[in-house]
């Protein structure tokens, strides 16, 4: 469930992009879930025309998802906004950054697709000729295609999801207490608007299959660094008419857009390459949340970049441990996305708790996460080697404001009983968190909007006003690091 200060935060980004009435319409699939059209008109009190626009501008832009689902004897029709897409448009000016660094050639592509949505190939290249200088050579259909299949293959751009999809409530509920009989140390709780997310996803081969290329640029390809596509095994007679066709269809047809679920680790210098390479031999594609690559691989990735062809294993062994990959036999190390992106946003509330309280509730605070369960308050106080004093009024602010939980113990001492308590950090610890990253980060941009206004009323103190702006805005950029952090980039 979104909370209030997110729900504003999203509202406020929707209403500077497209205007307060397609605003009002996320607000209300964002507060009330997934409802029919009728139902938003009623709630809102607009125009049925107005309301469907607005949708498909919302649909467009890939913050709703639209599916349908039984009810009672008929199929109904639902909208569904995605909270996390609003937010990725936090970051579009980074995501272009990061593509610029790594495939400059794309970025007018990329720009097509962070500014419209959703767009075929046909229309992104119709955009970046458009977008040429004149007197400028006009970059071939060809060449646009072997860049747009380079972001494919880097997976910044994906295929669009099903439009509509079927998802049942009452099957899913069948589904999930049947899997609850097989025993599990963990289950993760999925949302309606993850499930329905997970329903509309296309499988990896079909979301990044690239467009083929064309029968008489045949030759073209073979200077492709990624020209294993889909259709690229050339056959003869009547398959080239499938081929031929199946290519029509994904660049006059098929809807494409920005793929933001990309998770990079924090790397330390000189350990790219080895950490780049390591991506590059991965064993098992089908799997998104880990990577697997054997040592043999990763060196003969080494081997083909510059001033890394002379590693050794003994190189490139510790880099991998002390990225915390794990292995078996020595072999083949394995990387667990999941808990690299968990240990990040960890820091990110440890280091938070630390500019609020100091670095006695920092120290205080990654025990209690680490541990994950109840610790008394002498081991605290054994295990951080801080003054008593010190510990005790450290753990109660943390708990006074809402950071950790704390229960009294009794327990048989001797002839009688004693008292003692336990700490342990709370559940909702990281929720309270994300909602303050919501509230900042709503306060910074109306502050910045405000000071926008006075300058178009054209302020005396212009000059100190576009100072103050300039500092809002970069302090809003970096916080948005941190917000988005908690949102799979």
């Amino acid at each position: 469930m979104v909370s209030q200060h997110g729900i504003l935060l999203a509202a406020g980004l929707i209403s500077d992009h497209f205007g307060p009435l397609v605003a009002k319409v996320c607000d209300c699939l964002l507060r009330h879930g997934a409802l029919q059209l009728t139902e938003i008109v009623r709630r809102l009190k607009l125009p049925q025309g107005q309301v469907k626009n607005s949708l498909l501008v919302l649909i467009q832009h890939n913050c709703v998802q639209a599916f349908s689902s039984p009810r009672g004897d008929r199929t109904i029709t639902l909208y569904l906004a995605i909270f996390d897409n609003v937010l990725h448009r936090l970051r579009f000016s980074k995501f272009i950054s990061v593509i610029r660094a790594d495939i400059p050639e794309s970025e007018t592509l990329i720009e097509g697709l962070l500014q419209n949505g959703r767009l075929t190939f046909d229309q992104l290249v119709g955009r970046t000729i458009s977008k040429v200088p004149e007197g400028t050579i006009r970059p071939a259909r060809e060449e646009i295609r072997m860049n747009f299949n380079k972001l494919v293959y880097a997976r910044y751009v994906e295929r669009c999801p099903k439009a509509e999809p079927y998802f049942n409530p009452q099957e899913d509920e069948q589904s999930t207490a049947a899997r609850r009989r097989v025993p599990k140390t963990a289950e993760e709780v999925l949302s309606l608007e993850q499930k329905v997310v997970n329903t509309a996803t296309l499988s990896d081969p079909e979301r990044f299959s690239e467009i083929p290329y064309g029968m008489e640029d045949a030759s073209k390809t073979n200077d492709c660094p990624h020209n294993a596509v889909a259709g690229a095994k050339r056959k003869h007679g009547a398959f080239e008419i499938d081929e031929e066709l199946n290519s029509t269809i994904a660049e006059n047809e098929v809807l494409w857009r920005f793929c933001a679920d990309r998770k990079k680790p924090k790397l330390k210098v000189g350990t790219h390459p080895i950490w780049e390479s390591f991506f590059e031999a991965n064993l098992t594609d089908k799997d998104t949340n880990s990577v697997t690559s054997s040592t043999n691989g990763i060196l003969e990735k080494l081997g083909q970049k510059e001033g890394t062809a002379a590693m050794t294993i003994g190189d490139i062994k510790p880099v991998l441990l002390d990225l915390q990959c794990t292995t078996s036999d020595g072999e083949e190390f394995t990387f667990d996305l999941r808990k690299m992106v968990e240990a990040c946003r960890n820091e990110e509330i440890e280091s938070l708790v630390k500019k609020k309280y100091g670095q006695e509730a920092f120290t205080i605070f990654r025990l209690l996460v680490t541990q994950g369960c109840a610790v008394e308050t002498d081991q605290i106080i054994d295990t951080t080697i801080l003054d008593k004093q010190i510990v005790h009024s450290t753990l109660y602010k943390l708990w006074n404001d809402g950071y950790i939980d704390t229960e009294k113990i009794a327990s048989a001492a001797g002839t009688g009983y004693a008292q003692f308590f336990v700490w342990r950090a709370k559940n909702t610890f990281r929720e309270q968190f994300i909602d303050n990253l919501y509230h900042a980060a709503l306060n910074l941009r109306q502050m910045v909007n405000y000071i926008a206004e006075l300058l178009l009323e054209g302020s005396k103190d212009e000059t100190k006003l576009r100072n103050r702006k300039n500092i809002l805005i970069l302090a809003l950029t970096r916080h948005d690091d941190s917000l988005m952090l908690f949102h799979d980039f």
